[in-house]
């Protein structure tokens, strides 16, 4: 993690603009997503978490997945084409299993099905997931980040419970038009990296669920493109389009 004071340098323009935009959901935009900004920091990761109702046969991951081969379950998201109906298709794939999408307008309904059971599981936002896991109204199975996490450290990753590349979290990043000076790029990022440094901020971004990263521009970089790269082929390979 970046931290204040360390040495970086901005991304290579070059090399940055002449990546392809990639506008995998939507037809058309008003704008590049790539050409169009210049990234400055990856602020932090909201790491996703599978959950089942707690009258699922399933007990872990495992358990799901031989659950799914024998049965074909569904997964709830919180609309079509929205990083949980993402997560999911990302999950089935890697786990080599089928299950139908159900779409909902927000997570709020989608809880609704998912704890009577009427949904069989969700890959949802830790920070709205784990309190309804500590009410005991859902079981969670494993998160969907690289690393336990801090506010659920009994809980496996999924490469932990045997699902190698499911590693799905949202984002928050700061990027600012393409043709910004460096030097006032480079002054937002010190200034990010130095808020994120103070204990009251890092402390509160914790406790709601979030991997705090604080990256240089190069590294906000490298990570879009890996994410473009990710998404991109789960779009394409399950023929996904934003509605």
């Amino acid at each position: 993690m970046a931290q204040p004071g360390r040495a970086h340098h901005l991304p290579d323009r070059g090399g940055w603009r002449n990546r392809r935009d990639r506008s995998y959901l939507y037809s058309s935009l008003g704008y590049d997503s790539v050409a169009d900004f210049a990234p400055v920091t990856l602020i932090g990761l909201y790491p996703l978490m599978m959950v089942v109702p707690n009258s699922s046969p399933a007990h872990s991951v495992a358990e799901f997945i031989a659950y799914a081969k024998v049965k074909t379950l569904s997964y709830a998201s919180s609309g079509h084409g929205t990083s949980l109906h993402l997560a999911g298709e990302l999950f089935k794939r890697k786990a080599g299993i089928e299950m139908t999408h159900v779409p909902y307008r927000g997570a709020g309904p989608a809880f609704n099905d998912l704890i009577p059971g009427r949904i069989d599981a969700m890959i949802n936002f830790t920070s709205s997931s784990l309190p309804l896991v500590r009410q005991g109204q859902l079981r969670a199975l494993a998160v969907a980040s690289t690393k336990r996490l801090s506010v659920a450290p009994d809980l496996p990753t999924m490469a932990e419970a045997g699902v190698a590349g499911v590693e799905v979290s949202s984002w928050s990043a700061f990027f600012v038009p393409a043709k910004t000076p460096r030097d006032i790029i480079r002054k937002i990022h010190d200034d990010t990296i130095a808020a994120l440094a103070e204990p009251a901020v890092r402390g509160k971004l914790e406790q709601g669920g979030v991997v705090v990263i604080g990256s240089t521009p190069d590294e906000l970089a490298s990570f879009l493109s890996s994410e473009l790269d990710k998404w991109g082929r789960v779009i394409k390979e399950a023929n996904i389009r934003a509605q």
